[in-house]
């Protein structure tokens, strides 16, 4: 089989593939977190998986490894908290630890160069912190290697949420479980998706700092910040096409 997925290999192929830093290894990384009735909990995996094994296949010379796909924890917002069952999240500590692990790893397999696509707001700067240390420990013997870290979400442009919100757009804070999310799933993953528990409300408003404990009565009980009735897989479309054509031509 003909496979960008890394785990689809068997263990010859790959070494093969990868022999002298060939390659440059796409790493996923997402988490398993609520996101509204109509929808399963594992968009901000499913969505850089489909995101890096389509660069992969367009741009050659890449290889998709497993996502990671635990997270860090939901915060109330940005995705709801974690008030709600299913969502299943580790520490920051954890997931920079993991993230480190896995890099080294494959560099000890000969791979130089690594893309962290990630999923999850919140798992940003514990990503910025793997990627930074693995580099770092790395050099201290004696290998170079280098790590970019992006989230797809940072490719799409003023023109493209245009188009996807004609009557306004309410904010990159408010988009869990709404509409770019959403429309995304129904176009790669529409079985993991049931339009008809769709709750229509408004965009979530939060005062301008956290709390701790959280207060769940900040969040709607859907669990999403904002409504995602109108999306469709034709958004979806927009939105993949240039994020995939955009991330593929920068590093090609």
């Amino acid at each position: 089989m003909n496979s960008v997925k890394i785990a689809e290999m068997d263990w010859m192929t790959y070494r093969d593939k990868v022999q002298d830093g060939a390659c440059k290894i796409l790493l996923p990384v997402g988490a398993i977190e609520q996101h509204g009735p109509h929808m399963s909990l594992n968009p901000d995996v499913l969505i850089p998986e489909h995101i890096a094994c389509q660069v992969a296949e367009r741009s050659g010379g890449m290889l998709v490894a497993p996502p990671i796909a635990y997270g860090y924890k939901s915060q109330v917002k940005s995705g709801g908290g974690n008030f709600f069952p299913g969502t299943t999240c580790v520490s920051g500590r954890s997931l920079e630890e993991y993230a480190y692990d896995v890099i080294l790893a494959f560099t000890e397999h000969g791979n130089r160069e690594f893309i962290v696509l990630n999923g999850h707001y919140e798992n940003s700067m514990f990503l910025v912190e793997a990627a930074d240390r693995a580099v770092k420990q790395a050099r201290l013997s004696g290998i170079e290697i280098k790590v970019i870290l992006l989230s797809y979400w940072d490719f799409i442009s003023e023109t493209t949420i245009e188009k996807v919100f004609p009557d306004g757009f309410s904010g990159w804070a408010v988009e869990h479980g709404g509409v770019l999310e959403t429309s995304i799933m129904l176009k790669i993953h529409p079985k993991l998706v049931d339009m008809s528990k769709v709750v229509d409300m408004p965009p979530a408003e939060f005062p301008p700092y956290d709390v701790f404990p959280p207060d769940p009565d900040w969040v709607s009980s859907s669990g999403t910040l904002s409504s995602p009735a109108k999306a469709t897989a034709e958004k979806g479309s927009w939105i993949l096409d240039e994020c995939i054509e955009k991330i593929s031509r920068t590093f090609s």
